[in-house]
């Protein structure tokens, strides 16, 4: 289990975060221009197995005692706008959050709700992965922001998503092929997610201590063997990851965000010592690295019936997301906005937190809150977004949108604006099927 032994007390005094620390500005040139119309980074946080929306960003303090549940929720630094008790450190930077409070769907399971909502369509067929399945967001953004030599387009961190065993499809570049697919990267730091969280046979590892001489002589030495050895689609696959693990390896500025003990320990500590937070300091320095795109998977990676540390809570819900899952998602997650706030990136990076659906409104006969696509809470800051804002709503009870129900489809429509993609783009798969890239409308959210 994580260990969360810092008090209350002390996790709303890190909210203070970085004063007095002299810290380096992102990409410096922007930050002495006016501000872009459009987002540069995008990092996207997502809560693999259906995050509540009643305890977190939907409180319903006017329903039912058997809806509402045992939380309370608290003001924000928003007048008018409240969230979940369990996430005091996120309510202090409500002033950079768009919270969205109507979207739903109509699937069910993991598979597809995951689906769903990083690809914004349905998923139709088994649920291996395919190439014609659908470019993940974090696929198709990197599709179109410009790539930085020797860096991947996006990385996923720190492990992929698994239900029992099955790897989930929906995380990759889908029919952009296989070039668009995020590259694999474990945390290198922290207190490992309580559960079961499967390694992949995609991960590429970062060895630190690897001098840049041996991996040149091996690099030259595959480089003899490749004329010798002819190509095949396989093979060319496997020469895509070798070719991109030794540019990150021999390129300084990726090597040097991958170590985390290179980072300042305040800043560190601010984010705390768990896998939770030390991946989402690991996409702030990823990002200011030059990768335009990372996705991180805030809880462990297989949800084994929900047993380990992640947000499929049909058992003891309350008591896993007090204890477990909102203080270090809301200790996580605060610190990246503050940091990145501090650093002057927030407006050049768009963070988006995205679940596959939220959970029922009664809770079952083993404390838990089921699965529920039919409205559900998603938030999105920086990169143009207005914060201090909450869009659409859900009915009283939080059973079904109230006003301005939206889709996920409009969720990935808004982050192709915010990064200055028109949502209506038409590519080709390669079958030279054309598609828009987005069936959605964006939402007004600038």
């Amino acid at each position: 289990m994580i260990d969360l032994q810092y008090t209350r007390r002390q996790m709303l005094q890190s909210s203070v975060g970085l004063a007095g620390l002299t810290l380096p500005t992102f990409h410096q040139a922007r930050a002495m221009g006016a501000r872009r119309r459009s987002a540069k980074a995008c990092i996207v946080i997502f809560c693999w197995g259906g995050m509540s929306h009643y305890e977190s960003w939907d409180p319903k303090p006017d329903a039912p005692s058997e809806i509402r549940g045992e939380f309370d929720p608290i003001k924000t630094a928003t007048p008018g706008i409240q969230v979940c008790e369990h996430i005091p450190l996120l309510a202090k930077h409500s002033d950079k959050l768009a919270i969205v409070r109507s979207v739903h769907h109509n699937q069910g399971g993991h598979q597809q709700g995951m689906y769903i909502s990083l690809t914004g369509h349905t998923l139709s067929g088994g649920r291996a992965m395919s190439r014609d399945n659908w470019p993940s967001v974090t696929a198709m953004v990197s599709r179109f922001v410009e790539q930085t030599p020797g860096a991947p387009r996006a990385i996923r961190l720190p492990h992929s998503m698994y239900d029992n065993g099955t790897l989930m499809a929906g995380e990759y570049g889908g029919w952009l092929g296989q070039a668009y697919d995020p590259v694999l990267i474990p945390t290198p730091a922290g207190t490992p997610f309580a559960g079961v969280s499967r390694k992949s046979g995609a991960e590429l590892k970062i060895k630190l201590n690897l001098e840049e001489k041996r991996i040149a002589q091996r690099r030259q030495l595959l480089n003899q063997l490749d004329r010798k050895a002819g190509t095949s689609t396989g093979y060319d696959q496997l020469d895509h990851f070798r070719k991109m693990a030794a540019d990150m390896l021999t390129g300084s500025a990726l090597a040097e965000a991958y170590n985390l003990e290179k980072e300042d320990p305040r800043v560190r500590r601010l984010y705390g010592h768990h896998a939770g937070g030390q991946g989402m300091l690991l996409a702030r320095r990823l990002v200011e690295a030059g990768v335009p795109v990372v996705q991180v998977c805030a809880g462990a990676g297989d949800l084994a019936g929900g047993s380990g540390d992640n947000w499929d809570t049909h058992r003891d819900h309350f008591a896993k997301m007090k204890k477990r899952l909102l203080p270090v998602f809301d200790h996580s997650a605060s610190a990246l906005l503050t940091d990145l706030e501090q650093r002057g990136m927030l407006d050049d990076t768009l963070v988006v937190f995205l679940t596959d659906f939220g959970r029922t409104p009664k809770v079952n006969n083993n404390g838990g809150r089921d699965h529920h696509p039919a409205v559900y809470s998603v938030a999105l800051a920086g990169g143009g977004i207005q914060g201090g804002q909450v869009y659409g709503s859900s009915d009283r009870s939080g059973i079904q949108p109230g006003a301005n129900a939206c889709t996920p489809a409009d969720v990935h429509a808004t982050v192709y604006k915010a990064m200055g993609i028109n949502p209506r783009t038409e590519l080709t798969d390669a079958q030279g099927r054309p598609f828009h890239i987005c069936d959605g409308s964006p939402l007004p959210l600038f």
